[in-house]
């Protein structure tokens, strides 16, 4: 544990900021697309085109995370669910895992409490509710198999893209698209959240944790299953590391790689 906190710690900090400029940007966008006082509200009426701003919002600030010096160094997991499936697959090891989730939870709550400062009580209005992660009104079940499908299908893509040698630069891209189709679609049954990082970050300062068994259980069981088949039916060895977009210039922890011009 020592070791491994003393070498990479600068990862697990990256980690840590990621998720908390994540949930700082969907703070931000929610206020200035759903408060009643933006006028963004005024000038978007249609509920389902302000969902999709708001996707777009979120999938543009993915990509720049994941593309950024520190996301290509990280790996940008930024979803424990992410950083668990990948020491399921046995390319993280353990105690890099538990950091890496451990830095996922303390960033994404520090990302909120940034947005409480920044935004005050605008933050808690009844459009915003800090932006917390419910099951529609489908119900709890609904969500749990709508999070677990969605999750599996994130896992999936980062499979076959990162071990695909034509399409690994793309990752990040592909993952940016599948955060707005799935916020701009699946958002009314779940609230979208595939990620127990994310789901606690708005429940910790909020208490908002309704259904919150569901976004702890969901994006785990989605990924995992999804990782299972990909070795089953793809792939039984693959070699990739477990990052979503593996720069050269940046040190990887993963599989040795120095960085630099190395």
């Amino acid at each position: 544990m020592r070791s491994a906190l003393a070498q990479h710690w600068p990862e697990y900090l990256m980690e840590a900021w990621a998720l908390g400029v994540f949930m700082l940007s969907a703070a931000v966008c929610t206020v200035l697309v759903e408060h009643p006082a933006s006028p963004v509200r005024a000038l978007v009426t249609n509920p389902h085109a302000r969902r999709a701003l708001i996707g777009l919002a979120m999938g543009l600030t993915a990509v720049g995370l994941i593309y950024s010096p520190w996301g290509q160094r990280s790996g940008a997991h930024l979803n424990p669910a992410t950083t668990l499936t990948f020491l399921r697959l046995g390319k993280i090891r353990p105690w890099d895992a538990t950091f890496y989730v451990a830095a996922q939870f303390l960033g994404g709550v520090g990302g909120l409490l940034s947005a409480r400062l920044l935004l005050g009580d605008i933050l808690s209005h009844p459009s915003v509710r800090y932006v917390a992660t419910v099951p529609g009104p489908a119900g709890a079940g609904v969500a749990f198999v709508a999070e677990a499908a969605l999750a599996g299908g994130m896992m999936l893509m980062v499979l076959c893209t990162t071990n695909s040698g034509r399409l690994t630069s793309y990752t990040g891209l592909f993952a940016g698209a599948l955060l707005f189709l799935y916020i701009t679609v699946e958002a009314p049954l779940s609230g979208m959240s595939i990620n127990p990082a994310r789901t606690a970050a708005s429940a910790i300062p909020s208490g908002i944790w309704t259904g919150g068994w569901v976004y702890f259980t969901a994006p785990v069981l989605g990924m995992i299953l999804a990782a299972q088949a990909y070795l089953s039916v793809l792939n039984p060895a693959p070699r990739a590391c477990p990052k979503l977009q593996h720069g050269a210039r940046q040190r990887c922890i993963f599989c040795g790689h120095p960085g630099g011009d190395s």
